[in-house]
């Protein structure tokens, strides 16, 4: 089995991947079929990139989309496995990091998609009572 490439914090220690907890209600469709609901969203916020919500896997409609045969690989988060929709389109459409590097662990479970293909819509955090 071939070793993995060692992770860019080993190059830039000073890099910064936050990975913050959000209770905002995150949807996601494509075509008006909804593939995800989520009150627990990771909000992702890389430096040099844009913002990324990653949604809990539980709450992604898995059976809508199929697992390709595309990977990629981020130096500061690990080797992702890229998702299509299920009607046979191999455009990638979401992807996870199944093992992410120790610092963004918290990513493990999670799958984001991409922004440009995807419909998301981010809305008000459910009321839980008085702070």
């Amino acid at each position: 089995m071939p070793e993995s490439p060692p992770s860019g914090y080993e190059a830039r220690f000073d890099y910064r991947v936050d990975v913050l907890p959000r209770r905002n209600r995150v949807r996601v469709s494509v075509d008006g079929v909804e593939l995800a609901e989520s009150t627990r969203p990771l909000l992702v916020d890389e430096q040099d990139h844009g913002l990324v919500f990653y949604l809990p896997l539980d709450d992604v409609r898995m059976g809508a989309l199929r697992r390709i045969d595309h990977r990629t690989r981020c130096p500061y988060k690990g080797e992702a496995t890229h998702y299509a929709l299920g009607n046979g389109d191999d455009t990638p459409i979401a992807w996870t990091y199944e093992s992410p590097y120790p610092q963004v662990a918290r990513l493990a479970g999670h799958l984001a998609f991409y922004q440009d293909r995807v419909t998301l819509a981010v809305g008000q955090a459910p009321y839980i009572g008085p702070r």
